[in-house]
């Protein structure tokens, strides 16, 4: 037992273990709380209401006889508030429901899409020996080697990520069958319907991408568009199409990325049921679907699972298709101000790490706004037309694309 704890890497543990609380705790439930603040605030401004714009202290309730109203941060602690209210709110079960699976549910949900995040690189890597002279003024030891910015570097991130994140399903099915209730049970057999629909398209549109890059490494994948350009945008970098000789195959080949990206958001946006999908839950027919019997924290499990799927959804579009962490127009910068924002292997300084942490979560922030626009923006499908849109076009367009992909980088030279 002695050997063992000392072959144990107690720095590995320690960074881990600050990773983890690092993207669960500061980044990702924050990023959800926020996710919902700005989405009240994005939907008043396209419907020319006010939204939340302050937040009070309900001192009344403990006997003063005014309460105090916070305001001129545009309500900002809202979601400390709704939190709050949440933990606050009554616990209610209904009689009729199976308890056990009943309380599984909002778990099941949950947990899959925090999980998912594991994988997602959020950053280059830390030269935290930069911080070694801090560390040796307060009598602690310093690092010795690079941190990656990334919870576990799989060689099979993309698997990982659908293999989890397909377990979704199942908290919303159980949800619907054990709340023993016409609506919910409905809104749980359009959700695993939906589902299932649009994995296959969502599957199939990343394959593209994998063939391109030939890795399955998300960390190399974002590494590559940091020195090549990203895959969507390749203007930059040692791979941009003007690029030795104006590379004919590199234009041809922005076409299949160009169909596996919209392919990937729309199957992104079934996946996670945002609007228009948003058919398990429609509150116009099933009230509000598969959680219908769900109040008090249970309810907001549910809530927070779907945000996070979305926040998870992002960075898996933010990683394949728009350069991760990498900085956009990093050699022109450098060029222009002399400093480094290319990633370099085992010299990147503690700075740019940062940056590129920075950097990797302002793009995800935007994605997330593309999709609370596209929620307010759009009506939402019939059900009947959302599995013809999955099985009749969005399976068939990311199955040839596939085939295009293949022709493509077997028949034009690539240089």
């Amino acid at each position: 037992m002695a050997a063992l704890l000392a072959s144990f890497d107690i720095a590995f543990l320690i960074t881990s273990v600050l990773k983890i609380v690092f993207l669960t705790f500061l980044v990702i439930l924050p990023l959800v709380a926020y996710s919902v603040y700005a989405e009240r605030r994005f939907s008043a401004v396209i419907q020319d209401r006010v939204g939340p714009n302050r937040t009070g202290i309900p001192l009344t309730l403990f006997g003063f006889k005014k309460d105090i109203q916070i305001l001129g941060i545009g309500g900002l602690v809202q979601p400390l508030a709704d939190g709050l209210k949440f933990f606050l709110k009554e616990d209610f079960t209904p009689d009729s429901v199976n308890k056990f699976y009943y309380w599984l549910a909002p778990a099941l949900t949950m947990v899959p899409a925090l999980l998912t995040c594991v994988v997602l690189p959020f950053g280059s890597e830390l030269q935290l020996s930069d911080l070694n002279g801090l560390l040796a003024w307060a009598g602690l030891p310093g690092f010795t080697e690079n941190v990656k910015s990334v919870i576990a570097d799989l060689n099979v991130g993309p698997l990982f990520i659908f293999a989890i994140a397909s377990l979704g399903v199942y908290g919303i099915v159980l949800a619907g069958w054990a709340s023993n209730s016409k609506y919910p049970f409905l809104g749980g057999v359009r959700s695993s319907a939906q589902m299932i629909s649009y994995e296959l398209s969502l599957g199939l549109s990343i394959i593209p991408v994998l063939m391109i890059f030939g890795d399955l490494n998300l960390s190399k994948m974002a590494a590559s568009q940091d020195a090549n350009g990203w895959l969507l945008l390749p203007f930059w970098g040692d791979s941009a199409p003007w690029q030795n000789g104006w590379n004919f195959g590199r234009w041809i080949l922005l076409v299949p990325i160009f169909i596996s990206f919209c392919v990937f958001t729309v199957s992104m946006f079934a996946e996670t049921n945002r609007l228009p999908f948003d058919l398990a839950e429609c509150e116009t027919e099933l009230v509000a679907g598969y959680h219908t019997e769900y109040s008090s924290m249970k309810f907001a499990l549910f809530f927070m699972g779907e945000y996070a799927a979305m926040i998870i959804g992002s960075g898996l579009a933010v990683t394949f298709f728009l350069g991760g962490w990498s900085i956009p127009f990093a050699p022109v910068l450098s060029q222009l101000t002399g400093l480094q924002f290319h990633y370099v292997p085992g010299s990147t300084p503690l700075l740019l790490g940062l940056l590129h942490i920075g950097t990797f979560f302002a793009k995800i922030i935007v994605f997330i706004l593309f999709f609370i626009l596209i929620r307010w923006s759009l009506p939402r499908f019939r059900f009947d037309q959302l599995m013809k849109l999955g099985w009749l076009v969005m399976f068939e367009l990311a199955l040839a694309n596939v085939i295009l992909t293949a022709v493509i980088m077997a028949w034009i030279p690539i240089k």
